[in-house]
C-alpha cells in the first residue's frame, strides 16, 4: 500500500506532460518578442512595416499602427515613382533591367536572370506596380496614379511569364503573389492558369527527380499559394480548396524537415493555422523543429551560416513567431489607416481612401 501511495504522490506532483510542450512553446514565444519588439523602430522601414502588419494581423493591437504607417510611407513612395511612369515604355524597360541587376549574382539569381529574359519588363509590372499597389490597398487607399497604374497592368498579359516552367522553377513562391495580387486589384484573373501550369511542372510523382534546391522551391510555392489566398494572413483559407497542399505537405513532412529551411518549415505549420487545424500533428512537427531552432545565447533563429542580424533575420523569425502564436485568435485586416483618427495628420500627402 505505501508503495502504490508513493506512486500515486509521485504522478500528482508531476506537471501534465501536455503541459510542458505548451509553456515551452510561449516562452519561445515570448523570446523571439522580446528579441526584436524593443529594438522594432532602428530596423529599416520596410523590415518594420513587416513585423509590424503582421503582429497587427495577429493581435489587432494599435501599438503596431506605427510600423504599418511607416511601410505606408516607404511604398507610396516607391509606387508613385513607379506608377506614374508607368505608360512610359522607355521607363519601364531601363527601370527593369536596373531591377533584374538588383538580383544579385547567386545560383537562385542567375537562374531568375535566365528564366526572366522573354520577358524582361515582367518584372517591372509585377515586382513594382503589383506589390506596391496591393500593399497600399492593403492598408486602406488608391495608390498614387491608380487609374494609369491599373491601365498599365491590364494591358500588359502576365500569362506567358507565369505559366513558363523556368520562371516557376525559379520564381514559384512570387508568382503565386503576383496573381493572386492580380486578383486584389482587379487588373487581371490568372490564379487557375497559374495554378495549372505549377501542379504540372512540379507534379507529385516527379519527386524523386527534385534536387533539394527544387524541393524547397516546390514547398515554397505552395506555401506561398495559401499566403496569398488568405491575403498575408488577413482572413482564413479553405481547407477543402487548398487540400491538395495540404495532404502533401502531411505526406511529406519528414522531406520537408530534411531538405529545407527553417522559414519555409515556419511556413508549412502556418499554412495548417491558416485552414484553422491547429491540432493538426503536421503544426506539431513544425513547431517542435523551430523551437529547437532558435539560439539560446540570441533568443532567435539565425541564419543558415550562423550569423546574427536583426534586419535580415526577421523575416525566417517572423513566421517562427506566428507558427508559435498558434494563431487561433480572429485574425485582423488590414489596417485600414485612413480609419485611425490619430493617425489622419500623419498620412502620406495625395493618397484617397478608399469606399468603405
Amino acid at each position: 500500500m505505501k508503495s502504490i501511495n508513493l506512486i500515486i504522490l509521485i504522478l500528482i506532483s508531476l506537471p501534465a506532460c501536455s503541459q510542458l510542450p505548451e509553456n515551452k512553446r510561449v516562452q519561445s514565444l515570448q523570446k523571439l518578442q522580446q528579441t526584436f519588439e524593443p529594438k522594432l523602430y532602428q530596423l529599416p522601414p520596410r523590415i518594420q512595416g513587416h513585423y509590424g502588419l503582421r503582429m497587427f494581423r495577429l493581435s489587432g493591437k494599435e501599438e503596431y499602427l506605427q510600423s504599418s504607417l511607416i511601410d505606408l510611407y516607404s511604398v507610396t513612395d516607391a509606387q508613385r515613382f513607379y506608377a506614374c511612369s508607368s505608360d512610359d515604355q522607355a521607363f519601364i524597360k531601363h527601370q527593369a533591367n536596373i531591377m533584374i541587376d538588383q538580383l544579385g549574382n547567386g545560383p537562385r539569381a542567375r537562374a531568375r536572370k535566365k528564366a526572366i529574359q522573354p520577358w524582361p519588363e515582367f518584372i517591372f509590372y509585377a515586382d513594382a506596380l503589383l506589390r506596391y499597389g496591393s500593399r497600399i490597398d492593403a492598408l486602406g487607399f488608391y495608390s498614387p496614379c491608380h487609374s494609369k497604374m491599373l491601365q498599365a497592368l491590364k494591358d500588359y498579359d502576365l500569362t506567358e511569364a507565369i505559366t513558363d516552367p523556368a520562371m516557376i522553377k525559379s520564381w514559384a513562391a512570387q508568382l503565386a503573389n503576383y496573381v493572386y495580387w492580380s486578383e486584389q486589384l482587379n487588373s487581371g484573373d490568372y490564379i487557375a492558369a497559374y495554378t495549372k501550369a505549377f501542379k504540372n511542372v512540379y507534379a507529385d510523382d516527379k519527386d524523386s527527380n527534385l534536387s533539394k534546391r527544387q524541393f524547397k522551391n516546390k514547398i515554397y510555392g505552395m506555401t506561398h499559394f495559401i499566403f496569398a489566398a488568405s491575403h498575408y494572413y488577413q482572413k482564413r483559407i479553405s481547407a477543402k480548396e487548398f487540400k491538395w497542399i495540404l495532404d502533401y505537405f502531411q505526406n511529406n513532412i519528414d522531406r520537408i524537415i530534411n531538405e529545407t529551411s527553417n522559414d519555409v518549415i515556419a511556413e508549412v505549420g502556418v499554412s495548417f493555422l491558416l485552414a484553422e487545424q491547429y491540432q493538426h500533428p503536421v503544426v506539431a512537427r513544425c513547431q517542435d523543429h523551430i523551437i529547437s531552432q532558435i539560439d539560446p545565447h540570441y533568443n532567435m533563429i539565425l541564419s543558415p551560416s550562423g550569423r546574427f542580424d536583426l534586419a535580415s533575420g526577421e523575416h525566417r523569425n517572423m513566421l517562427a513567431l506566428m507558427l508559435l502564436n498558434g494563431m487561433q485568435s480572429p485574425l485582423h485586416p488590414g489596417p485600414n489607416l485612413a480609419s485611425y483618427s490619430q493617425l489622419a495628420s500623419y498620412l502620406p500627402k495625395g493618397l484617397q481612401p478608399l469606399p468603405k
